[in-house]
């Protein structure tokens, strides 16, 4: 059979019934584990930490409030030191507790993988096209298999490259004219012939069994599971400095969330660098929104409409980075806009009562500790330097023993994931550094000028490449 067969001519896969099949898997899965603890018990377990740790640093704090309300008022110093010490502790206790908690179910998967089709939107990647396409090429996916290239009105000679090559699953679109990531994934999902639909940026490559992994991991969670995001890693770590202190980031922090945000039941962004859809609900929420953020406002559709979003640790891609700081605080403030945009659209999930739903106001609190820390801590810190402690003082102190244990706990839980794939954590003591001393230094001031250059309606524009 032809991997481009439509639909309906493959009933062995592409007939399977999606909605149904994981449940009987879980439920098998369920009686072999008898010792599972409910993922809602552990919730609560969670958020008990984290509010015991929140009320203890409160508790150790007064004389610092009380000492900065001096200068600059009461309630002042209560809007400071919350923002810089007790909702990032309180994230942070989650956080640790969450990971700790956290037991990646097996894959227990054993039927026919159904058919997918990868979506690669494509702006200027005459450098890494066909890169991508040959690690689609080696991947073992044992289902059929559709890609759909979207030449987005490239400048380059991106197209050229593509008529170099030539496989049975491909089929190229040439946009002539340039309208965005959100239209061309758009343009692609119209001629999608599979019950699942994955996305992969022009510039990533996947890493081996990255297909299986993903599709299987889909399989085998819980019914409600419309979308998966993969896992996605930096490819040119090595370039230099701003790429090393990304490193960790992505290796570290994106990582980490995303897999405590599948753990209760919501992953908020299936980006898309590397995701898994159900196509079916991609057609019904009308695909990708024409924004800035089209990742995070179509995954916070998904979840609108009561559907979960996983994530897959081990299904993972190497993508490239900014390799500038002016590239990068691009992208965190469109990543920021994004934000903007998702609560703007779908802001109704703050009131979704689900285990997810402490996520979604845990982000509508990142812009006032974003503002609070580029507004009140970095001016601290100076202060600080000439003797100062109103805001970093000793009392700062007290976060490090969290940082230090929430730093080990994701090194460790990402360092087995990686011996188990066949992969070695290099040596980056300096980007480690970087990112564990500055990188907030560069990054909260990004995200602020994101989220005003949002809310004031300013031009909006891709602004990476």
């Amino acid at each position: 059979m032809s991997p481009l067969a439509p639909l309906q001519s493959a009933p062995d896969t592409d007939g399977l019934n999606l909605s149904t099949a994981p449940a009987v898997i879980a439920v098998a899965d369920r009686q072999r584990r008898r010792r599972y603890t409910p993922v809602r018990v552990k919730f609560l377990l969670t958020l008990l930490i984290s509010f015991g740790w929140a009320g203890l640093s409160l508790y150790l704090a007064t004389p610092w409030i009380r000492e900065l309300g001096h200068i600059i008022g009461t309630a002042g110093a209560h809007l400071v030191i919350w923002g810089v010490a007790i909702l990032p502790g309180f994230m942070n206790a989650f956080l640790v507790a969450g990971l700790l908690a956290d037991r990646r179910p097996a894959r227990t998967w054993t039927g026919p993988f159904p058919g997918i089709t990868i979506l690669v939107a494509a702006y200027n990647e005459e450098a890494s096209i066909l890169g991508t396409l040959d690690s689609i090429a080696r991947q073992d996916y044992p289902g059929p298999m559709q890609v759909l290239v979207i030449n987005d009105g490239s400048r380059d000679a991106t197209m050229a490259r593509l008529g170099t090559i030539s496989y049975p699953w491909l089929t190229v679109i040439d946009l002539k004219q340039n309208a965005g990531k959100a239209n061309a994934l758009n343009q692609g999902l119209k001629q999608a012939q599979h019950p699942l639909t994955i996305t992969l940026d022009g510039d990533s490559y996947l890493y081996k069994g990255a297909l299986r992994h993903l599709v299987g991991r889909f399989l085998s969670d819980p019914p409600n599971t419309a979308a998966v995001a993969g896992s996605v890693l930096l490819r040119n770590s090595r370039t230099n400095l701003v790429t090393k202190i990304q490193e960790w980031d992505y290796f570290h922090g994106i990582a980490a969330i995303k897999r405590l945000q599948s753990l209760f039941q919501g992953t908020l962004v299936a980006q898309g660098a590397f995701s898994l859809y159900r196509t079916d609900v991609l057609r019904e929420v009308n695909g990708w929104p024409d924004c800035v953020g089209e990742d995070i406002v179509l995954t916070w559709a998904i979840l609108k409409l009561g559907h979960r979003v996983g994530y897959c640790e081990d299904a993972i891609t190497f993508t490239n980075a900014p390799t500038t700081f002016g590239q990068f605080i691009r992208q965190r403030q469109r990543w920021s806009r994004g934000l903007i945009e998702a609560f703007k659209t779908h802001g109704s999930l703050l009131f979704k009562p689900r285990m997810s739903t402490v996520f979604v106001w845990w982000n509508l609190l990142f812009p006032y500790m974003d503002v609070a820390y580029t507004l009140f801590f970095i001016p601290g810190i100076v202060l600080a330097l000439f003797g100062v402690y109103w805001i970093a003082g000793p009392m700062t102190l007290l976060v490090l023993p969290m940082a230090f244990v929430v730093n080990y706990l994701m090194f460790y839980i990402q360092s087995h994931m990686f011996r188990a794939q066949g992969l070695k954590v290099r040596r980056n003591p300096l980007g480690f550094l970087v990112y564990a001393l500055f990188y907030g230094l560069v990054l909260q001031p990004g995200c602020v000028l994101g989220y005003l250059a949002e809310m004031l309606n300013l031009r909006k524009h891709w602004g990476t490449k």
